[in-house]
């Protein structure tokens, strides 16, 4: 019996349908603003690369294959992240779920029940109060009693529709959240072909090219125009930046610590001697002592690091540039405001994109040897107003 009431009460089950909200003039404004912003830099960029001394550097050979390779694994964290929360909302799904089931069984136990008690007594439990000639006014209390009783039972009936049909929603998202996950898993194992593919690329590159890239690290004039080229994206992001809107350290030190958020809001000029450098490993440079085998010298630190380690911002800002750049390969620029502004550069992976809000702690980056570097590791600046500072200075000793 409870059956057929359960196939009865499915086929008066009605579907929701959810319109979407229209996105607010604001944020349809910010956006705009965001791809203007984009645009402006990868005109940027693109100028930057046809101005060039040198169309014909080793290691700009490496610059499609390392772009691609930090294009990847970025959408592979994205759709391992998207699995995840589809994961997690299918198990809560699945959990109220069941608990509704287990919830309408007893409802349904106790329908059972209260059916066939009323069988047993009759259906005219109204006809018979009104002709046993009892006291009128007993009868009286007695059918509005039934009268309550009828209507617990019609509220209760209703609360069993109900929740059938929130099981029937229920079991509709779980299987639309399978659906969701079983094409993630699908999407992920596409582009981690893809990104297998592209580091077979950049190796064979590498094999190709190895020889010229040890001769190249050793040149002064090359180390010279990479350091210029950067100067001058900095000076160009800073001058952008600052438009009105229109509409050393010691060698060797080892790094175990990792940025977080607990001097979000404050000014970025109030953070000398308290900041944490990016990623954990060894400071094998000192700011303004020369590089190995030149007369130039370090603008910034070289942090030996293991592939893949996490890279950290250093402070709160927003990204202003994340691409790959001749001599430092993947690189990200934050802007901290004021004039400040943070590098990271020798990334695999830049997980951020131009325009992103960043907390102080927050992941950007992960640690590689791109821009044709001999080793894994991170090298990083700290500008003001265009000009380098020895970082050493603003770390927390």
């Amino acid at each position: 019996m409870s059956r057929h009431l359960r196939l009865a009460l499915f086929l008066c089950l009605g579907l929701l349908v959810c319109g979407a909200q229209a996105a607010s003039p604001q944020a349809t404004a910010k956006q705009k603003e965001l791809d203007n912003l984009r645009k402006r830099i990868t005109n940027l960029q693109r100028d930057l690369e046809k101005t060039s001394e040198s169309q014909n550097e080793a290691a700009d050979a490496l610059r499609e294959s390392e772009r691609a390779i930090s294009d990847s694994n970025r959408r592979l964290a994205d759709l391992n992240r998207q699995r995840g929360a589809a994961t997690q909302s299918l198990q809560q799904l699945q959990t109220q779920g069941a608990e509704l089931k287990l919830d309408i069984q007893e409802q349904q136990n106790l329908l059972g029940r209260l059916l066939y008690q009323q069988y047993l007594n009759g259906s005219d439990e109204y006809l018979k109060l009104l002709l046993n000639n009892r006291d009128p006014n007993q009868v009286a209390r007695e059918i509005q009693y039934h009268g309550y009783i009828a209507r617990d039972r019609a509220a209760w009936l209703q609360s069993l529709r109900d929740k059938l049909d929130r099981l029937q929603q229920i079991t509709e998202q779980t299987q639309h959240k399978s659906d969701e996950i079983a094409s993630l898993q699908t999407e992920a194992r596409t582009q981690q072909q893809s990104l297998e593919k592209d580091k077979r690329t950049r190796q064979q590159v590498l094999n190709k090219i190895s020889t010229q890239l040890k001769k190249q690290r050793s040149e002064i004039s090359r180390l010279q125009r990479d350091e210029n080229n950067l100067s001058q994206l900095v000076d160009k992001l800073s001058k952008m930046l600052a438009e009105p809107k229109r509409g050393g350290g010691d060698g060797g030190i080892d790094n175990d610590k990792l940025p977080d958020d607990r001097f979000d809001g404050k000014p970025f000029a109030q953070l000398k001697g308290k900041l944490i450098l990016p990623v954990k490993g060894k400071v094998t440079n000192r700011y303004g002592t020369q590089r190995p085998d030149s007369t130039v010298s370090w603008k910034g630190l070289f942090l030996r690091a293991p592939a893949n380690a996490q890279v950290k911002a250093v402070a709160a800002g927003r990204v202003v540039f994340a691409d790959w750049l001749r001599g430092f390969g993947n690189l990200l620029i934050i802007d901290h405001g004021k004039g400040y502004m943070s590098l990271y550069g020798n990334n695999e992976t830049l997980y951020k994109q131009v325009g992103e809000v960043l907390h102080g702690g927050d992941v950007v980056a992960a640690v590689g040897n791109t821009g044709g570097n001999a080793e894994s590791g991170l090298y990083f600046e700290i500008r003001y107003n265009g000009q380098t500072q020895d970082p050493m200075k603003w770390v927390a000793r």
